[in-house]
């Protein structure tokens, strides 16, 4: 599994952005499609909502990729 990791500028970030700010996908619309067919997972779970805020801590997976998010 490919690991990735985000750093927050914020409190939080969004799922869909963050797929697009990693590069797994092209834009915020196209992460949206993502997370709408239920292959992203958060802390394990999965997720299905567009918007779900990422907080640091969490790890985001899709597919054989995994992001841990950090704070600065």
């Amino acid at each position: 599994m490919q690991k990735l990791s985000f750093t927050l500028d914020g409190e939080y970030v969004e799922v869909n952005q963050l797929l697009k700010l990693v590069g797994l996908c092209d834009s915020g619309g196209a992460g949206k499609v993502i997370v709408a067919g239920g292959t992203v997972k958060v802390d394990g779970k999965q997720e299905l909502r567009k918007t779900a805020k990422i907080r640091a801590g969490q790890v985001v997976t899709l597919g054989g990729v995994s992001i841990k998010v950090q704070t600065a």
